[in-house]
Order: structure tokens, then C-alpha cells, then sequence
């Protein structure tokens, strides 16, 4: 499909044109470097036009209506008079519901779309997003997410007058991948105009949002992750570490060593336990202990071992050895004493995962050697 693109090099344009070319679409541009005049041109041969082009910080009010209202009639005209009529989608804001000139110009780009396609039966989205963020947004600027991750990563003061008071916010790849899940629909064809928001939408208060960003930047220091993988703290991580710089990219964690080997924590997790890794020299036996609750998964990534176990009130024993040759997880249970033995000729290197943060106060682990 030939989309063409306004405002390609801004926050969200850069988004969607990388992923819509990954999908083999071909991008048409439209950028400040282009006029109107240029319009009918770039619409040769295009099957949708994505209207992400707008003015939301002008240097005189007059701006918003040039950039917003006039732009959009103008790409609206272009498209009437195209035999090969594209489908549009229009960002708007939900500022278009305020009455204010940025609404009054977003709300007259609207009503141009709608005419559009009311009298040539075009298929039209309008999307009025909340604040958008996500990865190349700039800071200091128009996102308060942007402005947060940017200088809490760089350590630079934030500003918050009202703490209680909430954002709605849409990450940027669910905005692009609502976008183009719109270009692929088979019915297209069919549709009217259609208003449509964008999902999952979220919501968080200024204070929820710092102290979040905050936790980010603090997990390099405690070693401790914030739920990272899903919902918003999962696009909220992206986008903080998005700005940080590349000397930033990397950090040191603290090696433990002794005669026996080292041992590195590596991360930390508030309910699902902590990562680490540790060495064994030759002949080397390590553990040596049984837990009552915490349990533990081994993996030896390097070398050779034999696992031992007895059971604390049967006595009952099992071996078994592993090597990195052959993956296998080695868990340890509750009530058995535990070791394990470099019975290798070279240094042994062991994956460990924990369920449980190791706490020194209550470490539930009982020497008891086998």
C-alpha cells in the first residue's frame, strides 16, 4: 500500500513510517519542507493518507488555524479531486472539545474531514488522542512524560505544581499500530467516518508518574525491577531508557569473590525473586544448606556438576550431574539439603534464579552439610 504521511519526521511520523515500511508499505513524506502546491503531486497512485501534521505550540495564534484547519482542507480538497480517492485518518487531539484556538482549529480540521467524506463517500477516522509518549518525543516541549524521563535520566530537576492532578496517556507504537491495523481491514471500503480511540488507553497522576520514572532510575542502585513487562510501567521503561545517552547504556554490578569462586547479583525482582550467576573453581563444592520456603532453579551455562541431595528427615539422597554441554535446570526443594560440585577440569559457571530477594535478616537457609 502507498501511504502518504504528514508530518513524517515528527514524534509520531517517525514511528509509523519505520513501521509501515517494515510492513512493505511504501511512505510518501510530507514534511515542513513541503507546500500545498505539492499536494496533488504526492497523492498520485497513494491508497491512504495519514494526517499526523499539526501546529500545537505557534509563535502567533494565527498559526493554529495555518497549520491545523487550512492544512487539513487543503489535503482534504486534494483528495476530492483525485480520481483514485485515498482513505484518510486524522490525528486530532481531545483538545478539539475545548474552547480554546488550538480546540477551535483541531475542531475545524474535523469538520473538514467529515465533509469530505460526506460528499465524496470517502472512508475517514478521526482519532482525538490524549497525550502521546513514547521513544524520540521531545522533552521540554509538549509531553510531560518526554520532559520527566528526560531529565530524571540526566539528573535534572522536574517541576510538578499539582501532584494529584491525572494524565490520559496512549503509548506511540499503540497509536502506529492502530493506524495500519485500520489500513489492513478488508471492509475499508465500506466504512464512513468513524471516531475511534486508541487502545489501552491509561491513567496516572503527576506524582504516580514521577515517583514511577523515579523507580527506574533508582533500580540501577537497588538492583530491584518495577513490574516491567506489561501496561503502562512496561511503556513507561521503554521510553525512560530511551533517553538515556550512550555512555548511559551500560552500568557495574558488585562481584563477590573467595577462594571457592564469584558470585554477582544481577537483578531483582519485587515479587518473582532475583537473578545472579556464580563461579566455581575445580573440586569446588558450594551450598552445603536446605531452605524451609525459598527455592531455586540452577543452570550450568559452563563446566561440569554434581547436584547432591538429602533429605533432612528421611535422609534419602539423589545425585545428579549436569553439564553446559546439556542444558537442565537443577531445582532445589524445601526440606533438602542441598550442594554442588565442580567436578569439571575448568571453572564452572552457574545461572541461579531465586524466588525470593535474599533478605540477611531472615535468610531461610539452614546450614546442614550432606
Amino acid at each position: 500500500m502507498k501511504i502518504l504521511i504528514t508530518g513524517a519526521n515528527g514524534f509520531i511520523g517517525k514511528t509509523l513510517s519505520i513501521r509501515a515500511a517494515e510492513l512493505n508499505h511504501t511512505v510518501i513524506p510530507f514534511t515542513k519542507n513541503n507546500t500545498i502546491d505539492e499536494l496533488p503531486i504526492l497523492l498520485n497512485g497513494v491508497d491512504a493518507v495519514i494526517h499526523l501534521a499539526g501546529i500545537n505550540r505557534p509563535i502567533s495564534e494565527d498559526e493554529f488555524t495555518t497549520g491545523n484547519a487550512d492544512l487539513t482542507q487543503a489535503i482534504c480538497n486534494a483528495i476530492a479531486e483525485k480520481t483514485h480517492k485515498p482513505i484518510l485518518l486524522l490525528a486530532s487531539s481531545t483538545q478539539a472539545e475545548q474552547d480554546n484556538p488550538y480546540g477551535r482549529s483541531k475542531l475545524a480540521a474535523e469538520m473538514a474531514v467529515r465533509q469530505l467524506n460526506t460528499e465524496h463517500n470517502i472512508p475517514a477516522y478521526i482519532y482525538r488522542l490524549p497525550n502521546v509518549f513514547g521513544k524520540w518525543c521531545k522533552p521540554n516541549y509538549n509531553s510531560v512524560v518526554a520532559t520527566f524521563c528526560h531529565n530524571i535520566a540526566q539528573d535534572l530537576l522536574i517541576q510538578i505544581n499539582d501532584t494529584t492532578k491525572r494524565l490520559n496517556l496512549v503509548y506511540v507504537d499503540d497509536v502506529v499500530n492502530t493506524f495500519l491495523n485500520i489500513l489492513s481491514d478488508t471492509n475499508i471500503k465500506e466504512t464512513t467516518t468513524i471516531e475511534q480511540a486508541v487502545q489501552p488507553e491509561y491513567t496516572i497522576s503527576l506524582g504516580e508518574l514521577a515517583n514511577t520514572i523515579q523507580s527506574f532510575k533508582l533500580s540501577r542502585d537497588t538492583g530491584i525491577t518495577e513490574a516491567v513487562g506489561t501496561g503502562l510501567t512496561r511503556a513507561l521503561y521503554s521510553t525512560y531508557i530511551s533517553y538515556l545517552k550512550p555512555e548511559q547504556f551500560s552500568y557495574p554490578l558488585v562481584k563477590h569473590a573467595d577462594p571457592r569462586g564469584e558470585f554477582v547479583e544481577m537483578l531483582k525482582t519485587k515479587d518473582s525473586g532475583q537473578f545472579s550467576y556464580f563461579t566455581a573453581y575445580p573440586g569446588i563444592t558450594r551450598g552445603g544448606h536446605y531452605h524451609h520456603t525459598k527455592t531455586e532453579k540452577f543452570l550450568v551455562i559452563r563446566g561440569e556438576a554434581l547436584f547432591k541431595f538429602r533429605h533432612i528427615i528421611t535422609n534419602e539422597r539423589f545425585e545428579k550431574t549436569t553439564s553446559g554441554e546439556l542444558p537442565c535446570i537443577v531445582e532445589t526443594i524445601p526440606g533438602w539439603t542441598h550442594d554442588i560440585t565442580n567436578i569439571g577440569h575448568t571453572e564452572m559457571i552457574v545461572m541461579l534464579w531465586a524466588n525470593e530477594i535474599f533478605d540477611r535478616q531472615a535468610p531461610d537457609t539452614i546450614n546442614s552439610p550432606l
